[in-house]
């Protein structure tokens, strides 16, 4: 699980700090994997040898959208959604985070080693 701390300006002009969860499980990491021709490690790879910018910020997104969601109070579930990732979209705090993913290597980093479960849990 990774969280990101964010503070945005919401639409009424309020300064607003929250926190933000994403996660994939060992099965959505698979499913990524396998559903993605020539898998989704080799094809991010192939995106940043080949320095495809426009490639790379669409995968950046759909990682972003796909991790994103909302853990239960009772930390059982990690609830997402089509309509969960698109209000995140529609957010101030989702702008912020894209654009200091696109601009930040380290950044982007440590957000995708922080989406992606441990393979000895």
């Amino acid at each position: 699980m990774h969280i990101e701390t964010i503070t945005y300006p919401d639409f009424n002009g309020v300064e607003r700090t929250e926190k933000f969860y994403f996660n994939f499980t060992k099965a959505e990491l698979m499913e990524l994997e396998i559903s993605t021709d020539g898998g989704l490690s080799e094809t991010i790879k192939n995106i940043i040898d080949s320095n495809d910018a426009p490639a790379l910020i669409k995968i950046f997104k759909d990682l972003i959208l796909k991790a994103y969601g909302e853990k239960s109070a009772d930390g059982k579930k990690f609830v997402k959604s089509d309509e969960i990732s698109k209000a995140f979209s529609q957010t101030e705090a989702y702008s912020q985070l894209f654009i200091k993913l696109a601009t930040d290597a380290d950044a982007a980093q440590k957000f995708v080693n922080g989406i992606i479960p441990s393979v000895s849990k």
